[in-house]
């Protein structure tokens, strides 16, 4: 995991409307930019929906909720709809920008070691300096653990 203290990487994807986001477009606020693994599945569904419950908090708080996933544009507009989230998602199929956060890295699922996204969430502040950085994220109550 990226380490507090230091510059977030800057990010440009697109989102579930073709829109480019980048790190730039957070300048002067904060932002939690979370990374999943894939759209509409039991924990990320959960994740997304604690996000979502609590987004007026954050908001009161000068934060912007983003995701990211290597799910399709598509994907995520599905997702975003179906759960009513209020914050964008960014497609990542290359994995470049979960690459640059490290959170794409080795998994181990029933014994078996495969590449993916590890989840993985980091508070960045108004000036892109990385304050918190969430390992094990509890995703039925992230918001608690971003807040704490």
């Amino acid at each position: 995991m990226l380490k507090t203290g230091t510059q977030a990487p800057y990010f440009e994807g697109t989102d579930e409307n073709g829109n480019t986001i980048r790190l730039s477009d957070y300048s002067g606020k904060k932002l939690v930019l979370y990374f999943y693994p894939k759209d509409s599945t039991p924990g990320c569904t959960a994740e997304a929906c604690d996000l979502r419950d609590n987004h007026e908090r954050f908001l009161a708080l000068g934060y912007e909720v983003v995701g990211v996933s290597r799910d399709s544009a598509a994907s995520h507009q599905r997702f975003r709809e179906k759960y009513q989230l209020p914050f964008h998602l960014i497609s990542d199929p290359d994995h470049k920008i979960l690459e640059a956060y490290e959170a794409w890295g080795e998994k181990k699922n029933y014994g078996k070691v495969t590449m993916g996204t590890l989840r993985t969430t980091y508070v960045i502040d108004e000036k892109g300096i990385i304050v918190d950085a969430i390992g094990k994220v509890d995703t039925k109550n992230h918001t608690a653990q971003i807040l704490k």
